[in-house]
């Protein structure tokens, strides 16, 4: 007898007609970088929806075997998906180029442009990417060439004042020593002179070093944070693309 589970499947358990079933064998053939065994038995077999289910995979590794067990225009289609999406979010002013090779990729997965047409619009939209990555790398060396420039500038003030203090220490105690001189004995004014000045010194010293050891201990802990600032937003923001990446695919192997 049918149980009413079976009469009556809950809606987790419904799947389009006809998804094809693989194996671990299957994903095997992909060459993974890991045994899948490591999430599931041997024995295991599911669609492609049931892959992109499994929490307990990384979401790159659930998004890197569909898109291999993908049919070639589903792939095709993805993979357009992901170029607009760029463009749109980190490109403001996107090369026409860039754009052109989307719409052809897309018209060629649907059967309504030839390999001529994609091949072309791929060199074009490659040389597009060639000419970003050197505005790119002008701008980065330029920022950089600047970021250095303040450093260095801010590295030479920061040796002027820390120079400026000594000297002005030492003169400090070089009159005290001479006042010291003129009141007191030759001997006596020469003693006291000679460890004044060295005195100054010696806090000048110590004043510059702890300047230093301030300066370098704050520029470390702005460095770390921003670092880990950093890597938190990345990390956020990978996170988002891939489950943003995985809802996309849902949609197209149901749609």
């Amino acid at each position: 007898m049918l149980s009413a589970s079976c009469l009556h499947p809950t809606p987790e358990r419904i799947t389009p007609m006809a998804l094809p079933v693989f194996t671990v064998s299957d994903i095997r053939k992909l060459g993974p970088c890991y045994d899948p065994i490591r999430h599931v038995p041997e024995d295991w077999s599911g669609t492609l929806l049931d892959i992109l289910r499994m929490s307990n995979v990384p979401a790159e590794d659930r998004i890197w075997a569909v898109t291999g067990l993908l049919d070639d225009r589903t792939s095709r289609l993805f993979a357009v998906w992901n170029g607009r999406l760029a463009l749109e979010r980190y490109s403001p002013n996107p090369d026409p180029r860039s754009i052109a090779a989307c719409d052809v990729a897309e018209r060629f997965a649907n059967g309504q442009a030839t390999s001529e047409e994609l091949a072309a619009a791929r060199a074009a939209a490659r040389a597009a990417a060639r000419a970003a990555a050197m505005d790119a790398a002008i701008d980065a060396a330029r920022a950089a060439a600047r970021a250095a420039a303040m450093d260095a500038a801010m590295d030479a003030a920061r040796a002027a004042a820390r120079a400026a203090a000594r000297d002005a220490a030492m003169d400090a105690a070089m009159d005290a020593a001479m006042d010291a001189a003129m009141d007191a004995a030759r001997d006596a004014a020469r003693d006291a002179a000679r460890d004044a000045a060295w005195d100054a010194a010696r806090a000048a010293a110590w004043d510059a070093a702890m300047d230093a050891a301030r300066d370098a201990a704050r520029d470390a802990a702005m460095d770390a944070a921003w670092d880990a600032a950093r890597a938190a937003a990345w990390d956020a923001a990978r996170d988002a693309a891939r489950e943003e990446q995985i809802t996309k695919l849902i949609e197209m192997i149901t749609g």
